[in-house]
């Protein structure tokens, strides 16, 4: 599974996401309805939303380093900070957390960004501001298999 591309989406007054339609069938497809909603780092500034199978890959990973290892338990403490288990409703609609959702600044329209096996969902305003602020060098693009 690779979920590319960017998807306008809502984000309605409970909290709700609307799973854009290519993404949801792609999700569904290859790893059911679960998913597992986070941010990876401490400013909370997108939403990561990771198949369930998919985190519980990371999960093992984690698992196999040592328990006091310092930036696994920062990995886990800021994860577990933001994060909670879901499911996509008939609907097509996952729950972002409340504390999550108001970090990332995420209500009304969002940008629904594939990021190979997760999502990332962004604010407009911050992902363009993010993109500007720190754009892809030359440099960068040369140490990538691409």
């Amino acid at each position: 599974m690779s979920l590319r591309g960017s998807i306008k989406a809502r984000i309605d007054d409970k909290g709700r996401l609307k799973m854009p339609t290519v993404f949801r069938a792609a999700v569904e497809k290859d790893h059911g309805i679960g998913l597992y909603i986070t941010s990876l780092n401490s400013a909370g500034n997108h939403v990561r939303i990771y198949p369930l199978p998919v985190w519980e890959e990371i999960e093992a990973k984690l698992n196999a380093m040592s328990a006091t290892h310092p930036v696994r338990n920062k990995f886990l403490k800021v994860t577990s900070f933001y994060g909670q288990l879901a499911e996509l409703d008939s609907q097509g609609r996952v729950l972002i957390h409340p504390r999550l959702r108001d970090t990332a600044v995420m209500l009304g329209d969002v940008d629904v960004v594939g990021a190979l096996n997760h999502l990332q969902v962004w604010n407009y305003e911050r992902l363009l501001a993010e993109i500007h602020a720190e754009p892809l060098t030359d440099t960068e693009l040369g140490d990538l298999p691409i």
